[in-house]
């Protein structure tokens, strides 16, 4: 039994030293290929970037890229974060001074041959625009060559033998430990009955062999997915490092801020602002809506009731353009029956008195040569058929001329109700005209609000008006008072009854900093703004605001003056993770 199990121990220490050989190369393939992270000397980026440097000056921000044998130059304005355009940009290279090419508005390109030649370069590139030049220092440092594993004597050995068994199919590996554990159990069998531990203990070994040679070898060939067993790893040099075009991406650091790359700054277009003291007044907000002029807009209404019909051009559409005076539609008054019985009544008397009238006339118009008649008589006369052939076509008009509605001012077609043949009550509202040019807002406000107070109103898609005050009300509405502007400016795209958001400025005047209102992101638990730490490094600093008016919001705490904050853009670099 002694015997068995001595051979049993000498077959699972051959096993062992054949594997242990093999054990840190296995796995060290397998924790080299995890992310493909090839030893201490891999760049330390915050994701998979190219190698690069930065420099700033007064009015400049520089980003360097190595992008194969070219080095890429990412120029922007300090303050503003917007590329640079046709600006000067020249290196002074080892190889002496070089003018780099744009490729794109504020991206310049160098072919810079000279990086093989070593890992560390001082360069210095100078900058001209706008009549000035700025020198900036760039220090650029490239990864170390690194050689691949190199091994020899016994390590050799186990690397060529660890070689040859990651060509083979673990399943296969496995089944042959298997097989040999299979033996050793036949072998065992033969024995006597009472060596019935060595076979338990050749079992056990065979299982053991199975399994190991499943897990290392299998991880190994795991490690290796994706590259052929034939395929050789080279040494790692700075130009496989950096050769060809990088595609980077921006990432959420470790440390909270945020890594994004110049080449994504430009497709995200972020834009950032310098904060800076000022002297502003707190504002309120109120909901307001669009209403028009009182004195550039009118309603058109019939005075009588009766049926619509349009001019000789037709009805104007809405938006049609009209003129003071301009003849938009006409209403013939319906007649009843009763009112035509009483009318040609009323016109046989009249037709009766001016035939009467029409006689005397001519009457005393013979006997006033004789002297019979005075010329006054003559007169009354006269001026009586006058009149009643007045009162004669007034009651013809009546039956035939219809009311014409005109319109009371210039401006637009913002509400049109006619229809042809329609019934129109007294006092229906056929036109509305509002001038689009002349509009005001009316808000409501809990708060009194200064005469002459200026104020702005935030629209639903983001756009702004600035208003001037033109008055407030006596008499409160839903425990309000009503609160007029004046929109200034440029009115287009409003329409009446649409809802804003007015900002009115209350209270007396404070310190404090103003920042643009797309910079501000809303967070859990309050809000931030992204402060522009470096040149591809943003930092989200917790604030607390308060609105100032439909641009900016007024930042009581949690920044300081003379930071670059982001002020377009915010929203989509809060999103990257």
């Amino acid at each position: 039994m002694f015997r068995c199990l001595a051979a049993a121990l000498r077959a699972l220490a051959l096993l062992v030293a054949l594997a242990l050989p093999a054990l840190p190369v296995l796995s060290g393939a397998a924790l080299a290929h995890e992310g493909h992270d090839h030893g201490a000397d891999a760049p330390q980026a915050p994701a998979a970037t190219a190698p690069r440097a930065e420099a700033v000056s007064e009015r400049f921000e520089l980003v360097a890229v190595v992008q194969g044998t070219d080095l890429v130059l990412y120029l922007d304005a300090f303050a503003t974060n917007a590329p640079v355009p046709e600006a000067g940009v020249a290196v002074m290279t080892p190889e002496g001074r070089r003018k780099a090419a744009e490729t794109a508005p504020g991206t310049y390109r160098l072919a810079a041959p000279w990086l093989a030649a070593g890992t560390d370069h001082d360069l210095v590139v100078g900058v001209s625009a706008e009549g000035r030049t700025d020198l900036l220092d760039l220090d650029l440092h490239l990864p170390a060559p690194t050689a691949g594993p190199s091994a020899s004597g016994a390590a050799a050995s186990a690397t060529a033998l660890a070689d040859r068994l990651a060509r083979q199919s673990p399943a296969a590996l496995a089944a042959g430990g298997f097989l040999m554990g299979l033996g050793a159990f036949a072998l065992a069998l033969r024995r006597r009955a009472g060596q019935s531990l060595a076979v338990i203990l050749a079992v056990l070994l065979a299982v053991g062999a199975t399994l190991v040679l499943a897990l290392f070898l299998g991880g190994a060939a795991q490690a290796h997915e994706g590259h052929g067993p034939d395929q050789t790893q080279p040494p790692v040099t700075p130009a496989a490092l950096t050769g060809g075009t990088l595609m980077e991406r921006a990432r959420r650091l470790p440390d909270g801020s945020v890594f994004v790359p110049k080449s994504l700054q430009r497709l995200l277009a972020l834009r950032t602002g310098l904060t800076a003291q000022a002297s502003v007044t707190r504002s309120v907000a109120l909901p307001g809506r669009i209403i028009p002029d009182p004195n550039a807009s009118g309603v058109v209404q019939s005075s009588v009731g009766g049926r619509l019909a349009p001019p000789e051009r037709g009805f104007p559409r809405l938006g049609t353009r009209v003129t003071r005076g301009e003849v938009l539609a006409t209403v013939t008054p319906p007649v009843q029956a009763v009112d035509v019985s009483d009318m040609r009544q009323r016109q046989g008397e009249l037709d009766q008195q001016i035939a009467i009238l029409e006689r005397r006339v001519g009457r005393f118009e013979r006997l006033s040569t004789t002297g019979a008649v005075a010329q006054t008589q003559l007169d009354d006369a006269r001026s009586e058929l006058s009149g009643l052939r007045d009162r004669r076509a007034a009651l013809d008009a009546i039956r035939r001329e219809p009311e014409s509605l005109v319109a009371p001012v210039d401006g637009v077609i913002a509400e049109a109700n006619a229809v042809a043949g329609a019934m129109a009550a007294p006092g229906t509202v056929v036109y509305r005209i509002v001038d689009p040019g002349k509009l005001w807002v009316e808000a409501l406000s809990f708060e009194a609000l200064a005469e002459g107070s200026r104020a702005t109103a935030r629209l639903g898609d983001g756009g702004t008006l600035q208003l001037a005050y033109r008055g407030t009300g006596l008499a409160d509405r839903n425990q309000a008072v009503p609160v007029q502007f004046a929109v200034e400016g440029e009115a287009k795209g409003l329409r009446l009854g649409q809802f804003v958001t007015v900002l009115a400025p209350v209270g007396p005047a404070r310190p404090g900093l103003p920042v643009a209102r797309s910079g501000v992101v809303r967070a859990e638990g309050g809000s931030l703004v992204y402060e522009h730490v470096s040149a591809e490094r943003f930092l989200g600093r917790p604030v607390r605001v308060a609105p100032l008016d439909a641009d900016r919001m007024l930042v009581e705490d949690g920044i300081a003056a003379g930071r670059r904050v982001v002020v377009q853009g915010a929203e989509l670099l809060d999103q990257i993770r």
